[in-house]
């Protein structure tokens, strides 16, 4: 498997828990990222929401990602990327970002559900991660960041936005019983494996709540993205994807004019509480070669 970080002890935290905390920016830089977020935000063309996407989604929390327009979304990641680049680099085995983030979460909202990011990378081979970078003090009573220790790469292995979650009927069980918050001083971060279970919950502070994340993954590999066209399908494709991708990128709407990797087969199989709790303590997908095998038989079919 290949590192995510220089330093052997992070490596080692990192692949027991799925993250890791430590001291990130300058007070200078937390305060530069603040001031561009209200700086750049008349350029930002609103949310994509529930009349957009005509599924019933509702968005509760600000997110760069899924703003409209695509040319705000690429000046918040140049932006983001060039006040990062020095910290990430010094830290992370050559990694590139793809995606990023503001985040902003209102009074008595913002709730993030419960989740794991998108797969972005062949994750028996490779780790994608997020950088989580609070830009005010993160606390339990403003939404912080909750995981579920361990619980990276374990799950959800065909991950994409319209791809059913196997979790999803234990989410309250998961929130209730298994999170553990991660306070968080601004400036500081935690680094996440994508794959790891997660959630924030609403802000119940008059203040402001704004976090940046980064998307990153190995400079030698590609970017992917799976998609299911309905789930009635038999089969998940995956699909070959670049930067400007997701700069116009509409999470909920079919890709289009994009490589098709390969097709996976795909059936959804919601899992119980006791199967959880089992999976928790089988290996991770990238520990053993022999799963890797049996996975790559499920799952492959021809293109």
């Amino acid at each position: 498997m290949r590192k995510v970080f220089h330093d052997p002890a992070l490596q080692k935290q990192f692949d027991k828990d799925g993250y890791v905390s430590l001291p990130f920016i300058s007070k200078e830089k937390v305060e530069l990222l603040k001031q561009a977020f209200f700086d750049t935000l008349p350029k930002s063309g609103g949310q994509l929401g529930a009349d957009d996407v005509k599924n019933g989604h509702t968005i509760t929390y600000d997110f760069t990602f899924i703003d409209k327009n695509p040319e705000y979304k690429k000046l918040v990641f140049d932006i983001i990327v060039k006040q990062f680049e020095q910290e990430y680099n010094n830290v992370l085995a050559d990694y590139k970002p793809i995606i990023a983030n503001f985040i902003r979460k209102k009074t008595d909202g913002g709730e993030v559900p419960l989740h794991q990011n998108w797969a972005f990378v062949e994750e028996t081979k490779y780790t994608s991660v997020s950088i989580w970078c609070p830009l005010v003090d993160s606390t339990i009573e403003n939404g912080t960041l909750q995981v579920v220790p361990g619980s990276h790469k374990r799950f959800g292995l065909q991950r994409g936005p319209k791809v059913p979650w196997e979790l999803e009927g234990i989410k309250n069980e998961i929130i209730n019983d298994y999170l553990i918050p991660l306070e968080t001083k601004a400036g500081d971060c935690v680094i996440l494996d994508d794959s790891i279970i997660h959630y924030t919950a609403i802000n119940k502070t008059p203040g402001l709540r704004l976090t940046i994340q980064l998307i990153l993954i190995p400079a030698d590999t590609y970017s992917l993205h799976y998609d299911l066209k309905s789930s009635n399908d038999g089969e998940v494709s995956v699909l070959e994807v670049d930067h400007d991708f997701y700069m116009k990128f509409n999470p909920w709407m079919q890709p289009s004019n994009v490589k098709t990797i390969r097709k996976e087969k795909f059936e959804f199989k919601p899992m119980s509480t006791s199967q959880f709790e089992a999976r928790l303590k089988e290996p991770k997908i990238d520990e053993t070669t022999g799963l890797f095998a049996k996975i790559k038989k499920l799952f492959l079919t021809e293109a």
